[in-house]
């Protein structure tokens, strides 16, 4: 088939990608508005933020296995028609459970990165996987729109709702477009086995190990970029405006090195990579425990930014190269894990401020999870890190 149609299965993966992160983030940046125009509290906050996230991770395992069972080109189109129901279904909520139905359903838009790497990994040679699938991965700028824009068309508009009535106009859009535009690679979605037979591939060590990597890389992305405006407005009293473009630059500095993190494991060992990040990860997340000032945590916030870039994407390059042929599957089962570990995080941290009144042993966990990371890649005695090692 013409390449031609690789780069627009590329582009149009990557759009979806940044529009339905943008809406399943959506839920952050409108965050203090709902909690003054409801009355809610701290912890009904956090749950609200963190419930999208369940879902959306869950849902990447299911949409992993129909991607590799029937194209991208099918599954991203009803996962972008069926978002915009929970969209429009926000702008009626005039209270927590309301938020919680319509935020968990609005969960499905944060699988589309178990769709979108199959489909595009389907038109690429492996030795441009890394490259490629890190262009896809920035898509996560999505967040970064959501907390720059969201606020601002709060202030226009008078109220938060009309962000959902754009988000839901958008998406039926994209789904229109990529349904008419994109097609499946040759063979994509020919694979016949039974949901049992892919799952069966939880007995491989090396799904776990990448699914560790990933709920810390990807996981720390999420949580920074749901609950770090709220962190800085209620921290640093910061407007919200001014906390949203700072969380945007955050959220952009680490979607922008994730195809360095692509580019650089096709170069050299992923092994190495994933060893810098989780050396670097633990002393910035202790530096914040320690409450600094602006400036440092600024620093401090940019570098980790920097680390779970190119974290992600060196895990994701290891995912097609050692699962070819179950990528939609695998790409699921470490996609939910990463998912996963943007769940707890707005949680605890929630629980953390209403019993301490601060944040700052909400980091500790990261070092934590972040140090354990760093000693499985340090034992490099299993195969996956072998791999990493000799590609």
């Amino acid at each position: 088939m013409p390449k031609y149609k690789a780069w627009i299965a590329l582009l149009m993966a990557t759009l979806s990608f940044t529009i339905t992160f943008a809406v399943w983030s959506l839920l952050s940046p409108l965050a203090t508005q709902i909690q003054q125009e409801f009355h809610l509290s701290e912890i009904e906050v956090s749950i609200m933020l963190a419930v999208p996230v369940i879902l959306g991770s869950l849902a990447r395992i299911p949409m992993g296995l129909l991607t590799d069972r029937f194209g991208g080109r099918r599954v991203m189109t009803f996962l972008l028609l069926f978002t915009a129901a929970p969209l429009l279904g926000m702008t009626t909520s005039t209270g927590l459970w309301g938020f919680l139905l319509w935020g968990f359903l609005l969960g499905v838009a944060g699988s589309s990165f178990a769709v979108g790497v199959p489909l595009v990994n389907s038109w690429f040679p492996p030795e441009r996987q890394g490259l490629v699938i890190g262009i896809f991965g920035i898509g996560n700028v999505g967040s970064a729109i959501s907390a720059s824009l969201a606020p601002q068309i709060s202030k226009l508009a008078g109220n938060w709702r009309p962000n959902f009535w754009a988000g839901a106009i958008i998406i039926l859009v994209m789904a229109l477009a990529f349904y008419l535009l994109v097609s499946d690679a040759p063979q994509a979605g020919a694979k016949k086995q039974s949901a049992r037979q892919q799952l069966t591939l939880l007995k491989r060590k090396e799904v776990w190990l990448l699914s560790l990597f990933y709920f810390v890389t990807f996981g720390g992305l999420v949580a920074f970029g749901l609950y770090l405006p709220k962190l800085l407005i209620d921290n640093f009293g910061l407007d919200k405006i001014d906390a949203g473009n700072r969380t945007a630059i955050f959220v952009m500095a680490a979607t922008f090195t994730r195809p360095l993190g692509g580019w650089l494991s096709d170069k050299v060992s992923a092994r190495l990579l994933v060893r810098i990040v989780f050396t670097g990860l633990p002393v910035l997340a202790l530096i914040l425990a320690f409450q600094p000032t602006m400036p440092i945590l600024t620093i401090c916030f940019l570098l980790i930014a920097l680390l779970l870039g190119i974290g992600n994407g060196a895990v994701f390059k290891l995912v097609p190269q050692q699962f070819p042929k179950e990528a939609g599957t695998v790409t699921g089962l470490v996609g939910a894990a990463g998912g996963l570990g943007g769940f707890f995080p707005p949680i605890v941290m929630g629980m953390i401020k209403t019993m301490t009144g601060a944040y700052t042993l909400g980091y500790i966990p990261l070092a934590l999870l972040a140090a354990l990371c760093l000693f499985f890649s340090l034992r490099g005695t299993n195969n996956l890190m072998r791999a990493a090692s000799a590609s």
